[in-house]
């Protein structure tokens, strides 16, 4: 038996699908779950990037000091103005959702503000289509689209190898944990 169950429904991620539209930017304050803080030496041209190239909005700033960004629910950033920054961007990776239909525009984006910020797009054996972005911070960012799911993909016999398996496909969409 399977420790997953669906719950998708506290996600303002939409199914998957070709003609998945992203939600509208969220306006709300509620307490952060989880955020990423990053430290910039420009504010103002890293905002313009966040802003121009990867569709976030400014929520709130501290003038001079701190700019919270956000794109949807859940997508929270705080550039924060510092003396230097990392000359090259770090191991890690923070991820933000988006849908397919998004991918492209956001390519276009980046690469007219920045023409080498972007590696991709790819997909992943996860069923995935993935942008990698490096920022004015020298932050990588990428942003993940999920593909329609088709049972009889190699990447539907990834995730069922591993114990995922979509609702109605399967062993059930285990209600009972929800």
């Amino acid at each position: 038996m399977s420790d997953y169950y669906n719950a998708f429904e506290m996600s303002p991620v939409p199914a998957p699908g070709p003609d998945a539209v992203p939600p509208e930017p969220f306006r709300g304050i509620y307490g952060m779950p989880a955020f990423v803080t990053l430290p910039t030496s420009d504010l103002a041209a890293s905002v313009d990037f966040w802003v121009r190239g990867l569709g976030f909005f400014e929520l709130f700033s501290i003038p001079g000091r701190l700019v919270h960004l956000r794109r949807w629910a859940f997508q929270d950033v705080l550039l924060v103005s510092e003396g230097s920054v990392p000359e090259r961007a770090p191991a890690m990776s923070l991820i933000f959702a988006c849908v397919l239909s998004q991918v492209d525009s956001l390519v276009e984006a980046c690469r007219a503000l920045r023409p080498d910020s972007v590696d991709g797009p790819r997909d992943t054996p996860w069923n995935t289509r993935d942008v990698a972005v490096i920022t004015p911070e020298n932050a990588r960012i990428v942003f993940t689209a999920a593909k329609p799911f088709d049972p009889a993909s190699q990447e539907a016999q990834n995730l069922e190898a591993i114990g995922i398996t979509p609702p109605g496909f399967g062993r059930g969409d285990n209600q009972q944990h929800a």
